[in-house]
Protein backbone atom coordinates (compact mmCIF):
# COMPACT_ATOMS: atom_id res chain seq x y z
CA UNK A 1 0.00 0.00 0.00
CA UNK A 2 1.05 3.35 -0.71
CA UNK A 3 0.43 4.73 2.54
CA UNK A 4 3.13 2.54 3.78
CA UNK A 5 5.08 3.63 1.53
CA UNK A 6 5.58 7.10 1.24
CA UNK A 7 6.81 9.11 4.09
CA UNK A 8 8.54 12.21 4.43
CA UNK A 9 11.77 9.84 5.72
CA UNK A 10 11.67 7.60 2.54
CA UNK A 11 11.39 10.27 0.37
CA UNK A 12 14.16 11.93 1.70
CA UNK A 13 16.27 8.61 2.05
CA UNK A 14 15.34 7.67 -1.44
CA UNK A 15 16.10 11.47 -3.03
CA UNK A 16 18.98 13.02 -0.68
CA UNK A 17 19.12 15.91 1.07
CA UNK A 18 19.74 18.17 -2.24
CA UNK A 19 17.29 17.09 -4.48
CA UNK A 20 14.20 16.88 -1.17
CA UNK A 21 14.77 20.22 -0.99
CA UNK A 22 14.00 21.08 -4.12
CA UNK A 23 11.40 18.91 -4.50
CA UNK A 24 9.88 20.57 -1.38
CA UNK A 25 10.56 23.94 -3.82
CA UNK A 26 8.68 22.41 -6.55
CA UNK A 27 5.92 21.09 -4.46
CA UNK A 28 5.50 24.96 -2.31
CA UNK A 29 5.25 26.38 -5.68
CA UNK A 30 2.58 24.52 -7.12
CA UNK A 31 4.28 22.77 -9.90
CA UNK A 32 2.21 19.57 -9.17
CA UNK A 33 -0.42 18.84 -11.02
CA UNK A 34 -3.49 16.59 -10.44
CA UNK A 35 -2.69 13.54 -8.46
CA UNK A 36 -4.54 10.44 -10.62
CA UNK A 37 -4.62 7.46 -8.29
CA UNK A 38 -5.35 4.02 -9.58
CA UNK A 39 -4.71 0.31 -8.28
CA UNK A 40 -1.63 1.15 -5.74
CA UNK A 41 -0.42 4.06 -8.74
CA UNK A 42 0.32 7.81 -8.77
CA UNK A 43 0.51 9.42 -12.06
CA UNK A 44 0.44 13.31 -12.77
CA UNK A 45 2.82 16.27 -14.34
CA UNK A 46 5.10 18.66 -12.87
CA UNK A 47 6.35 21.56 -14.27
CA UNK A 48 10.10 22.27 -14.41
CA UNK A 49 12.48 23.26 -16.81
CA UNK A 50 10.01 20.77 -19.14
CA UNK A 51 6.79 19.54 -18.19
CA UNK A 52 7.32 15.72 -16.77
CA UNK A 53 5.43 12.52 -16.33
CA UNK A 54 5.68 11.09 -13.17
CA UNK A 55 4.88 8.19 -11.59
CA UNK A 56 5.25 6.32 -8.06
CA UNK A 57 3.66 3.02 -7.71
CA UNK A 58 3.83 0.07 -4.98
CA UNK A 59 5.55 -2.98 -6.56
CA UNK A 60 5.53 -5.81 -4.56
CA UNK A 61 6.36 -4.14 -1.39
CA UNK A 62 8.50 -1.32 -2.31
CA UNK A 63 7.91 2.27 -4.15
CA UNK A 64 9.01 2.44 -7.47
CA UNK A 65 9.50 5.19 -9.65
CA UNK A 66 9.65 6.96 -12.82
CA UNK A 67 10.58 10.48 -14.17
CA UNK A 68 10.54 11.64 -17.85
CA UNK A 69 13.77 13.83 -16.77
CA UNK A 70 17.72 13.20 -17.52
CA UNK A 71 17.86 12.76 -13.66
CA UNK A 72 15.58 9.82 -13.35
CA UNK A 73 16.59 8.54 -17.08
CA UNK A 74 19.80 7.60 -15.23
CA UNK A 75 18.15 5.70 -12.24
CA UNK A 76 17.89 8.20 -10.11
CA UNK A 77 15.22 9.39 -7.37
CA UNK A 78 14.57 12.86 -8.63
CA UNK A 79 13.03 16.35 -7.29
CA UNK A 80 10.06 15.76 -9.51
CA UNK A 81 9.52 12.68 -7.77
CA UNK A 82 9.66 13.84 -4.42
CA UNK A 83 6.97 16.69 -5.35
CA UNK A 84 4.44 14.08 -6.37
CA UNK A 85 4.63 12.57 -2.93
CA UNK A 86 4.86 15.79 -0.88
CA UNK A 87 1.57 16.47 -3.00
CA UNK A 88 0.37 13.29 -2.12
CA UNK A 89 1.13 13.11 1.56
CA UNK A 90 -0.89 16.76 1.31
CA UNK A 91 -3.96 15.00 0.04
CA UNK A 92 -3.64 12.48 2.24
CA UNK A 93 -3.36 14.44 5.23
CA UNK A 94 -6.62 17.13 3.46
CA UNK A 95 -8.72 13.94 3.56
CA UNK A 96 -8.24 12.12 6.73
CA UNK A 97 -11.18 11.89 9.02
CA UNK A 98 -12.56 15.37 10.79
CA UNK A 99 -11.46 15.09 14.19
CA UNK A 100 -14.39 14.87 17.01
CA UNK A 101 -16.61 18.67 16.76
CA UNK A 102 -15.40 19.57 13.69
CA UNK A 103 -18.16 20.13 10.57
CA UNK A 104 -18.13 17.24 7.56
CA UNK A 105 -16.72 18.94 4.59
CA UNK A 106 -19.32 20.31 2.70
CA UNK A 107 -19.81 19.15 -1.28
CA UNK A 108 -19.21 22.27 -3.12
CA UNK A 109 -21.16 21.34 -6.04
CA UNK A 110 -23.95 20.28 -4.13
CA UNK A 111 -24.23 23.43 -2.55
CA UNK A 112 -23.92 25.92 -5.72
CA UNK A 113 -26.90 23.27 -7.02
CA UNK A 114 -28.69 24.27 -4.22
CA UNK A 115 -28.49 28.26 -4.93
CA UNK A 116 -29.06 27.84 -8.65
CA UNK A 117 -32.54 26.43 -8.10
CA UNK A 118 -33.70 29.02 -5.96
CA UNK A 119 -32.49 31.86 -8.44
CA UNK A 120 -34.58 33.49 -10.41
CA UNK A 121 -34.59 32.80 -14.49
CA UNK A 122 -33.14 36.45 -15.04
CA UNK A 123 -30.18 36.20 -12.74
CA UNK A 124 -29.74 32.64 -14.55
CA UNK A 125 -29.27 34.74 -17.00
CA UNK A 126 -26.83 37.28 -16.08
CA UNK A 127 -24.93 34.54 -14.79
CA UNK A 128 -24.29 32.46 -17.96
CA UNK A 129 -24.25 35.63 -19.72
CA UNK A 130 -20.95 36.47 -17.45
CA UNK A 131 -19.06 33.32 -17.98
CA UNK A 132 -20.27 33.07 -21.86
CA UNK A 133 -18.29 36.63 -22.14
CA UNK A 134 -15.46 34.75 -20.50
CA UNK A 135 -15.35 31.58 -22.16
CA UNK A 136 -15.46 31.49 -25.89
CA UNK A 137 -16.58 28.10 -26.62
CA UNK A 138 -19.32 28.73 -24.73
CA UNK A 139 -20.16 31.99 -26.54
CA UNK A 140 -20.22 29.95 -29.96
CA UNK A 141 -22.52 27.58 -28.36
CA UNK A 142 -24.94 29.54 -27.18
CA UNK A 143 -24.74 32.01 -30.08
CA UNK A 144 -25.41 28.94 -32.89
CA UNK A 145 -28.20 27.65 -30.72
CA UNK A 146 -29.63 31.37 -30.45
CA UNK A 147 -29.34 31.58 -34.36
CA UNK A 148 -31.15 28.35 -34.98
CA UNK A 149 -33.42 28.81 -32.87
CA UNK A 150 -34.52 32.17 -34.42
CA UNK A 151 -34.62 30.96 -37.74
CA UNK A 152 -33.59 32.64 -41.38
CA UNK A 153 -30.81 32.89 -43.53
CA UNK A 154 -28.10 33.48 -40.82
CA UNK A 155 -28.01 29.89 -39.19
CA UNK A 156 -25.86 28.92 -42.29
CA UNK A 157 -23.86 32.20 -42.05
CA UNK A 158 -23.37 31.87 -38.33
CA UNK A 159 -22.45 28.02 -38.25
CA UNK A 160 -19.83 28.90 -41.17
CA UNK A 161 -18.55 31.73 -38.76
CA UNK A 162 -17.90 29.51 -36.10
CA UNK A 163 -16.31 26.75 -38.48
CA UNK A 164 -13.84 29.50 -39.78
CA UNK A 165 -12.94 30.50 -36.30
CA UNK A 166 -12.44 27.03 -35.14
CA UNK A 167 -10.14 26.04 -37.83
CA UNK A 168 -8.69 28.78 -38.18
CA UNK A 169 -4.87 28.87 -37.28
CA UNK A 170 -1.55 30.85 -36.60
CA UNK A 171 1.33 29.07 -38.03
CA UNK A 172 2.14 24.78 -36.04
CA UNK A 173 -0.10 23.81 -33.85
CA UNK A 174 2.07 21.47 -31.41
CA UNK A 175 0.99 18.70 -29.29
CA UNK A 176 0.55 21.03 -25.96
CA UNK A 177 -1.62 23.39 -28.07
CA UNK A 178 -3.99 20.91 -30.11
CA UNK A 179 -6.25 20.18 -26.60
CA UNK A 180 -7.05 23.67 -27.18
CA UNK A 181 -8.10 23.50 -31.20
CA UNK A 182 -9.72 19.62 -31.45
CA UNK A 183 -12.14 21.23 -27.88
CA UNK A 184 -12.90 24.59 -30.46
CA UNK A 185 -13.97 21.91 -33.56
CA UNK A 186 -15.68 19.87 -31.03
CA UNK A 187 -17.65 22.21 -30.05
CA UNK A 188 -18.57 23.39 -33.37
CA UNK A 189 -19.40 19.37 -34.42
CA UNK A 190 -21.65 19.23 -30.94
CA UNK A 191 -23.58 21.89 -32.41
CA UNK A 192 -23.94 20.83 -36.14
CA UNK A 193 -25.45 17.23 -34.51
CA UNK A 194 -28.65 19.48 -33.11
CA UNK A 195 -29.09 20.06 -37.27
CA UNK A 196 -29.75 16.27 -37.89
CA UNK A 197 -33.81 16.91 -38.45
CA UNK A 198 -35.98 16.86 -41.47
CA UNK A 199 -36.14 20.43 -42.15
CA UNK A 200 -32.65 21.04 -41.34
CA UNK A 201 -30.73 18.22 -42.84
CA UNK A 202 -30.28 19.96 -46.12
CA UNK A 203 -28.38 22.57 -43.99
CA UNK A 204 -26.24 20.25 -42.39
CA UNK A 205 -24.75 18.19 -45.36
CA UNK A 206 -23.42 21.58 -46.56
CA UNK A 207 -22.44 22.44 -42.92
CA UNK A 208 -20.82 18.80 -43.08
CA UNK A 209 -19.05 18.74 -46.03
CA UNK A 210 -17.59 22.72 -45.01
CA UNK A 211 -16.15 21.97 -41.78
CA UNK A 212 -14.63 18.38 -42.97
CA UNK A 213 -12.52 20.31 -45.88
CA UNK A 214 -11.57 23.18 -43.54
CA UNK A 215 -10.32 20.47 -40.66
CA UNK A 216 -8.31 18.44 -43.09
CA UNK A 217 -6.74 21.03 -44.78
CA UNK A 218 -5.68 22.52 -41.38
CA UNK A 219 -4.26 19.11 -40.04
CA UNK A 220 -2.11 20.12 -42.59
CA UNK A 221 -0.24 22.70 -39.73
CA UNK A 222 -1.60 20.20 -36.68
CA UNK A 223 0.29 17.88 -34.29
CA UNK A 224 -2.41 15.24 -34.05
CA UNK A 225 -0.12 12.52 -33.03
CA UNK A 226 -3.31 11.34 -30.44
CA UNK A 227 -5.93 11.65 -33.30
CA UNK A 228 -8.34 14.02 -31.11
CA UNK A 229 -8.97 15.66 -34.15
CA UNK A 230 -9.33 12.63 -36.39
CA UNK A 231 -11.85 11.25 -34.26
CA UNK A 232 -13.77 14.29 -34.46
CA UNK A 233 -13.60 14.49 -38.23
CA UNK A 234 -14.98 10.59 -38.43
CA UNK A 235 -17.90 12.00 -35.97
CA UNK A 236 -18.26 14.56 -38.67
CA UNK A 237 -18.30 12.26 -41.38
CA UNK A 238 -20.65 9.67 -40.04
CA UNK A 239 -23.18 13.14 -39.55
CA UNK A 240 -22.54 13.81 -42.90
CA UNK A 241 -23.97 10.36 -44.31
CA UNK A 242 -26.94 10.43 -41.77
CA UNK A 243 -27.86 13.74 -43.16
CA UNK A 244 -27.47 12.84 -46.80
CA UNK A 245 -29.56 9.75 -46.24
CA UNK A 246 -32.44 12.05 -44.15
CA UNK A 247 -32.61 14.98 -46.58
CA UNK A 248 -32.19 13.45 -49.93
CA UNK A 249 -30.10 15.78 -52.18
CA UNK A 250 -29.55 15.67 -55.90
CA UNK A 251 -27.81 12.54 -56.24
CA UNK A 252 -25.81 13.61 -59.24
CA UNK A 253 -24.65 16.80 -57.39
CA UNK A 254 -23.93 14.45 -54.45
CA UNK A 255 -21.91 12.21 -56.34
CA UNK A 256 -19.67 14.71 -58.03
CA UNK A 257 -18.76 16.54 -54.55
CA UNK A 258 -18.20 12.92 -52.83
CA UNK A 259 -15.22 12.09 -55.98
CA UNK A 260 -14.21 15.03 -55.25
CA UNK A 261 -13.71 14.28 -51.53
CA UNK A 262 -12.74 11.01 -51.97
CA UNK A 263 -9.98 12.30 -54.62
CA UNK A 264 -8.60 15.65 -53.48
CA UNK A 265 -8.85 15.59 -49.30
CA UNK A 266 -5.09 15.93 -47.79
CA UNK A 267 -6.20 12.81 -45.20
CA UNK A 268 -8.70 11.04 -46.34
CA UNK A 269 -10.00 10.80 -42.84
CA UNK A 270 -13.63 10.11 -44.02
CA UNK A 271 -14.93 7.94 -46.64
CA UNK A 272 -16.47 9.14 -49.61
CA UNK A 273 -16.82 6.15 -51.52
CA UNK A 274 -19.87 4.91 -53.42
CA UNK A 275 -20.55 1.72 -51.46
CA UNK A 276 -20.65 3.78 -48.06
CA UNK A 277 -23.27 6.09 -49.69
CA UNK A 278 -25.16 3.68 -51.58
CA UNK A 279 -28.43 4.40 -50.55
CA UNK A 280 -28.47 8.89 -50.52
CA UNK A 281 -26.74 8.39 -54.07
CA UNK A 282 -28.96 5.68 -55.64
CA UNK A 283 -28.78 4.37 -59.32
CA UNK A 284 -28.44 7.66 -60.38
CA UNK A 285 -25.87 9.01 -58.65
CA UNK A 286 -23.83 5.42 -58.72
CA UNK A 287 -23.70 5.79 -62.06
CA UNK A 288 -22.43 9.50 -61.99
CA UNK A 289 -20.13 8.49 -59.45
CA UNK A 290 -18.76 5.74 -61.49
CA UNK A 291 -18.39 7.71 -64.79
CA UNK A 292 -16.17 10.19 -63.26
CA UNK A 293 -14.26 7.26 -62.04
CA UNK A 294 -13.77 5.64 -65.25
CA UNK A 295 -12.66 9.39 -66.93
CA UNK A 296 -9.81 9.41 -64.46
CA UNK A 297 -8.54 6.12 -64.68
CA UNK A 298 -8.88 6.34 -68.69
CA UNK A 299 -5.81 9.26 -68.20
CA UNK A 300 -3.76 7.03 -66.15
CA UNK A 301 -1.36 4.33 -67.59
CA UNK A 302 0.12 0.53 -66.77
CA UNK A 303 2.50 1.15 -63.63
CA UNK A 304 5.36 -0.90 -63.09
CA UNK A 305 8.06 -1.39 -60.51
CA UNK A 306 10.14 1.85 -62.11
CA UNK A 307 7.71 4.47 -61.51
CA UNK A 308 7.48 6.34 -58.26
CA UNK A 309 4.37 6.60 -55.93
CA UNK A 310 1.39 8.57 -57.07
CA UNK A 311 -1.19 9.22 -54.42
CA UNK A 312 -3.97 10.55 -56.90
CA UNK A 313 -3.45 6.92 -59.06
CA UNK A 314 -3.48 5.40 -55.90
CA UNK A 315 -6.83 6.91 -54.49
CA UNK A 316 -8.44 6.37 -58.47
CA UNK A 317 -6.92 2.70 -58.62
CA UNK A 318 -9.27 2.30 -54.85
CA UNK A 319 -12.30 3.63 -56.10
CA UNK A 320 -12.32 1.52 -59.03
CA UNK A 321 -11.10 -1.79 -57.25
CA UNK A 322 -14.01 -0.59 -54.90
CA UNK A 323 -16.73 -0.28 -57.83
CA UNK A 324 -15.68 -3.81 -59.25
CA UNK A 325 -15.72 -5.47 -55.64
CA UNK A 326 -19.34 -4.21 -55.03
CA UNK A 327 -20.30 -5.13 -59.03
CA UNK A 328 -18.80 -8.56 -58.16
CA UNK A 329 -17.14 -8.47 -61.78
CA UNK A 330 -14.05 -10.50 -61.14
CA UNK A 331 -12.45 -10.22 -64.49
CA UNK A 332 -13.27 -6.51 -64.33
CA UNK A 333 -10.91 -6.59 -60.67
CA UNK A 334 -8.26 -8.22 -62.19
CA UNK A 335 -8.06 -6.08 -64.86
CA UNK A 336 -8.14 -3.18 -62.71
CA UNK A 337 -5.46 -4.42 -60.29
CA UNK A 338 -3.45 -5.82 -63.51
CA UNK A 339 -2.44 -2.32 -64.29
CA UNK A 340 -0.44 -1.87 -61.21
CA UNK A 341 2.30 -4.79 -61.12
CA UNK A 342 5.05 -2.71 -59.28
CA UNK A 343 5.51 -5.14 -56.73
CA UNK A 344 5.42 -8.93 -55.47
CA UNK A 345 2.04 -8.10 -52.98
CA UNK A 346 0.15 -6.77 -56.22
CA UNK A 347 0.53 -10.41 -58.26
CA UNK A 348 -0.56 -11.99 -54.83
CA UNK A 349 -3.48 -10.07 -54.61
CA UNK A 350 -4.70 -11.04 -57.94
CA UNK A 351 -4.10 -14.41 -57.06
CA UNK A 352 -5.61 -14.27 -53.98
CA UNK A 353 -9.09 -12.84 -55.41
CA UNK A 354 -8.63 -15.23 -58.55
CA UNK A 355 -8.42 -18.24 -55.35
CA UNK A 356 -11.43 -16.99 -53.85
CA UNK A 357 -13.58 -16.93 -56.64
CA UNK A 358 -12.57 -20.55 -57.49
CA UNK A 359 -10.30 -20.46 -60.38
CA UNK A 360 -7.27 -22.50 -58.53
CA UNK A 361 -5.42 -22.10 -61.93
CA UNK A 362 -5.39 -19.37 -63.13
CA UNK A 363 -4.53 -18.36 -59.42
CA UNK A 364 -1.40 -20.15 -59.36
CA UNK A 365 -0.50 -18.39 -62.69
CA UNK A 366 -0.47 -15.27 -61.34
CA UNK A 367 1.68 -16.36 -58.33
CA UNK A 368 4.49 -17.39 -60.39
CA UNK A 369 4.30 -14.80 -62.55
CA UNK A 370 4.99 -12.73 -59.45
CA UNK A 371 7.85 -14.85 -58.47
CA UNK A 372 9.26 -14.87 -62.24
CA UNK A 373 9.40 -11.16 -61.91
CA UNK A 374 10.60 -10.32 -58.71
CA UNK A 375 13.25 -13.61 -57.97
CA UNK A 376 15.55 -11.54 -55.94
CA UNK A 377 12.54 -9.65 -53.66
CA UNK A 378 10.06 -12.07 -53.40
CA UNK A 379 7.40 -11.52 -50.93
CA UNK A 380 6.88 -14.41 -48.64
CA UNK A 381 3.09 -14.14 -48.09
CA UNK A 382 3.94 -14.92 -52.25
CA UNK A 383 5.86 -18.08 -51.50
CA UNK A 384 3.61 -19.38 -49.00
CA UNK A 385 0.50 -19.04 -51.22
CA UNK A 386 2.77 -21.21 -53.75
CA UNK A 387 3.42 -23.59 -51.60
CA UNK A 388 0.03 -24.49 -50.10
CA UNK A 389 -0.91 -24.76 -54.44
CA UNK A 390 2.10 -26.86 -54.39
CA UNK A 391 0.88 -28.92 -52.17
CA UNK A 392 -2.18 -29.52 -53.68
CA UNK A 393 -0.79 -30.69 -56.56
CA UNK A 394 1.72 -32.97 -55.10
CA UNK A 395 4.37 -30.75 -56.37
CA UNK A 396 6.53 -31.67 -53.14
CA UNK A 397 9.83 -30.46 -54.32
CA UNK A 398 9.17 -27.26 -55.18
CA UNK A 399 6.82 -26.31 -51.99
CA UNK A 400 9.97 -27.49 -49.93
CA UNK A 401 12.15 -25.26 -52.14
CA UNK A 402 10.29 -22.36 -51.78
CA UNK A 403 10.46 -22.82 -47.64
CA UNK A 404 13.90 -23.47 -47.62
CA UNK A 405 14.41 -20.13 -49.60
CA UNK A 406 12.63 -18.52 -46.77
CA UNK A 407 14.73 -20.01 -43.79
CA UNK A 408 17.94 -19.27 -46.08
CA UNK A 409 17.21 -15.69 -46.32
CA UNK A 410 16.17 -15.52 -42.85
CA UNK A 411 16.57 -17.68 -39.86
CA UNK A 412 14.33 -17.29 -37.92
CA UNK A 413 12.22 -19.68 -35.79
CA UNK A 414 8.82 -18.52 -37.55
CA UNK A 415 10.49 -19.98 -40.92
CA UNK A 416 11.92 -22.93 -39.22
CA UNK A 417 8.36 -23.76 -37.58
CA UNK A 418 7.23 -23.65 -42.04
CA UNK A 419 10.18 -25.70 -42.44
CA UNK A 420 8.38 -28.35 -39.83
CA UNK A 421 5.09 -28.00 -41.14
CA UNK A 422 6.19 -28.62 -45.04
CA UNK A 423 8.15 -31.55 -44.34
CA UNK A 424 6.45 -32.80 -41.78
CA UNK A 425 3.61 -33.18 -43.97
CA UNK A 426 6.02 -34.66 -46.89
CA UNK A 427 6.94 -36.85 -43.93
CA UNK A 428 10.35 -35.77 -44.37
CA UNK A 429 11.39 -33.96 -41.26
CA UNK A 430 13.96 -36.11 -39.17
CA UNK A 431 16.84 -35.24 -42.05
CA UNK A 432 15.06 -31.64 -42.59
CA UNK A 433 15.61 -31.13 -39.45
CA UNK A 434 19.06 -31.88 -39.48
CA UNK A 435 20.03 -30.60 -42.30
CA UNK A 436 18.23 -27.11 -40.86
CA UNK A 437 20.16 -27.15 -37.56
CA UNK A 438 23.60 -27.91 -39.10
CA UNK A 439 22.15 -24.72 -41.26
CA UNK A 440 22.10 -22.92 -38.21
CA UNK A 441 25.48 -24.50 -36.77
CA UNK A 442 27.16 -22.86 -39.74
CA UNK A 443 25.53 -19.62 -39.65
CA UNK A 444 26.56 -19.40 -35.95
CA UNK A 445 29.96 -19.79 -36.92
CA UNK A 446 30.24 -17.44 -40.23
CA UNK A 447 28.47 -14.69 -38.51
CA UNK A 448 30.67 -14.64 -35.83
CA UNK A 449 33.42 -15.04 -37.87
CA UNK A 450 32.34 -12.00 -40.44
CA UNK A 451 34.41 -8.52 -39.67
CA UNK A 452 32.95 -4.91 -41.33
CA UNK A 453 33.17 -1.19 -41.34
CA UNK A 454 30.94 -1.49 -37.95
CA UNK A 455 31.90 -5.01 -36.72
CA UNK A 456 35.98 -4.73 -37.51
CA UNK A 457 36.79 -7.66 -35.11
CA UNK A 458 34.73 -11.13 -34.92
CA UNK A 459 32.71 -11.83 -32.42
CA UNK A 460 31.51 -14.31 -29.69
CA UNK A 461 29.03 -16.71 -31.42
CA UNK A 462 25.58 -16.13 -30.80
CA UNK A 463 23.18 -18.80 -30.04
CA UNK A 464 20.08 -17.36 -29.96
CA UNK A 465 18.32 -19.07 -32.57
CA UNK A 466 19.47 -22.85 -31.55
CA UNK A 467 18.25 -21.69 -27.69
CA UNK A 468 14.78 -20.68 -29.50
CA UNK A 469 14.69 -23.81 -31.68
CA UNK A 470 15.20 -25.94 -28.48
CA UNK A 471 12.76 -24.11 -26.66
CA UNK A 472 10.09 -24.04 -28.82
CA UNK A 473 10.84 -28.03 -29.10
CA UNK A 474 10.76 -28.63 -25.82
CA UNK A 475 14.36 -29.64 -25.69
CA UNK A 476 15.78 -27.87 -22.30
CA UNK A 477 18.92 -29.96 -22.56
CA UNK A 478 19.45 -28.99 -26.02
CA UNK A 479 18.90 -25.37 -24.76
CA UNK A 480 20.64 -25.53 -21.48
CA UNK A 481 23.86 -26.65 -23.83
CA UNK A 482 23.41 -24.13 -26.65
CA UNK A 483 23.16 -21.34 -24.51
CA UNK A 484 26.35 -21.64 -22.88
CA UNK A 485 28.26 -22.23 -26.22
CA UNK A 486 28.23 -18.59 -26.41
CA UNK A 487 26.04 -15.79 -26.24
CA UNK A 488 22.35 -15.49 -26.50
CA UNK A 489 19.05 -12.72 -26.08
CA UNK A 490 18.83 -12.71 -22.29
CA UNK A 491 14.72 -12.98 -22.88
CA UNK A 492 15.84 -15.95 -24.05
CA UNK A 493 17.71 -17.32 -21.01
CA UNK A 494 14.98 -15.59 -18.75
CA UNK A 495 12.54 -18.12 -20.36
CA UNK A 496 14.86 -21.48 -20.24
CA UNK A 497 15.10 -20.46 -16.53
CA UNK A 498 12.00 -20.40 -15.92
CA UNK A 499 11.33 -23.57 -17.53
CA UNK A 500 14.35 -25.29 -15.65
CA UNK A 501 13.19 -23.65 -12.16
CA UNK A 502 11.06 -26.96 -11.24
CA UNK A 503 13.07 -29.84 -12.13
CA UNK A 504 16.44 -28.12 -12.29
CA UNK A 505 16.76 -24.78 -9.81
CA UNK A 506 20.18 -25.18 -9.37
CA UNK A 507 20.36 -24.52 -13.51
CA UNK A 508 18.02 -21.78 -13.47
CA UNK A 509 19.91 -19.58 -10.61
CA UNK A 510 22.64 -19.85 -12.58
CA UNK A 511 21.11 -18.40 -15.38
CA UNK A 512 19.56 -16.15 -13.55
CA UNK A 513 22.24 -14.72 -11.82
CA UNK A 514 24.10 -14.48 -15.40
CA UNK A 515 21.58 -12.03 -16.84
CA UNK A 516 21.01 -10.01 -13.80
CA UNK A 517 24.47 -7.90 -14.43
CA UNK A 518 23.23 -7.25 -18.50
CA UNK A 519 19.88 -5.26 -16.91
CA UNK A 520 21.32 -3.67 -13.72
CA UNK A 521 24.25 -2.05 -17.16
CA UNK A 522 20.88 -0.65 -18.52
CA UNK A 523 21.30 2.53 -15.51
CA UNK A 524 17.32 3.43 -15.57
CA UNK A 525 14.72 2.37 -13.03
CA UNK A 526 12.81 -0.06 -15.35
CA UNK A 527 15.57 -2.11 -15.79
CA UNK A 528 16.18 -1.75 -12.30
CA UNK A 529 12.72 -3.08 -10.98
CA UNK A 530 13.15 -5.66 -13.67
CA UNK A 531 16.73 -7.18 -12.53
CA UNK A 532 14.98 -7.01 -8.86
CA UNK A 533 12.15 -9.21 -9.66
CA UNK A 534 14.83 -12.00 -10.94
CA UNK A 535 17.05 -11.17 -7.94
CA UNK A 536 13.88 -11.89 -5.87
CA UNK A 537 13.31 -15.45 -7.66
CA UNK A 538 17.20 -16.32 -7.25
CA UNK A 539 16.01 -15.30 -3.51
CA UNK A 540 12.94 -17.99 -3.40
CA UNK A 541 14.74 -20.83 -5.28
CA UNK A 542 17.49 -20.54 -2.88
CA UNK A 543 15.66 -20.71 0.06
CA UNK A 544 13.85 -23.95 -1.27
CA UNK A 545 17.26 -25.21 -1.56
CA UNK A 546 18.27 -23.97 2.12
CA UNK A 547 20.81 -21.62 0.52
CA UNK A 548 19.68 -18.58 2.44
CA UNK A 549 23.71 -17.93 3.40
CA UNK A 550 24.51 -17.85 -0.43
CA UNK A 551 21.94 -15.94 -1.24
CA UNK A 552 23.18 -13.23 1.04
CA UNK A 553 26.81 -14.05 -0.59
CA UNK A 554 25.10 -13.32 -4.19
CA UNK A 555 23.10 -9.89 -2.48
CA UNK A 556 26.81 -8.99 -0.89
CA UNK A 557 28.60 -9.78 -4.12
CA UNK A 558 25.96 -7.23 -6.31
CA UNK A 559 26.39 -4.53 -3.77
CA UNK A 560 29.87 -4.34 -3.83
CA UNK A 561 29.92 -4.70 -7.82
CA UNK A 562 26.81 -1.67 -8.87
CA UNK A 563 27.69 0.74 -5.80
CA UNK A 564 27.62 3.86 -7.88
CA UNK A 565 24.08 2.88 -8.75
CA UNK A 566 22.77 4.32 -5.57
CA UNK A 567 18.86 3.66 -6.81
CA UNK A 568 19.37 -0.08 -7.46
CA UNK A 569 21.29 -0.31 -4.24
CA UNK A 570 18.37 0.97 -2.33
CA UNK A 571 16.07 -1.52 -3.78
CA UNK A 572 18.86 -4.14 -3.49
CA UNK A 573 18.57 -3.55 0.30
CA UNK A 574 14.65 -3.80 -0.14
CA UNK A 575 15.25 -7.39 -0.84
CA UNK A 576 18.05 -8.13 1.82
CA UNK A 577 15.77 -7.20 4.15
CA UNK A 578 13.10 -9.35 3.35
CA UNK A 579 14.74 -12.27 2.72
CA UNK A 580 16.11 -11.57 6.71
CA UNK A 581 12.22 -11.25 7.82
Amino acid sequence: MLDDLISLATLEDLAGTTAFRRGEEYFSAGAVGHLRVTDDKITTKVEGTETYQVELRDDDGDLAYDCTCPRAADGYFCKHCVAVGLAWLAEQAAEAKPKAGKAKRRDPWRDIKAYLTTQAPETLIELLLDVAQRDDRLYQSLLLKAERTGGGGNVAKAFRRAIDGATHIHGFVDWREVGTFAGNIDQVAESLAELLKPDTSASLVELAEYAIERVENSLEQVDDSNGEIGGIVYRLGELHLKACTMGKPEPTDLAERLFRFETTMPFGLCSFDAATYKTPLGKAGLRRYRELAEAEWRKLKPRDAKDRYDAHRSRITGIMERLAEASGDIEELVAIKSQDLSSCSRYLGIAEILAKAKQPDKALEWAERGLKAFPGRSDNRLRDFLVAAYLKRKRHDEALQLTWIQFEERPILDHYKKLHDVAGKLRLWPEQRNRALAWVAEAVVRESGATSRWKPKPSMPNYSLRVEIALWEQDLDAAWSAAHEGTCDRSLLITLAGKLEFARPGDAVSLYCRVVPLIVEQTNNTAYDEAIKLIRKVGGLMKAQKQLSQFGDYLAELRVQFKPKRNFIKLLDGVARSATN
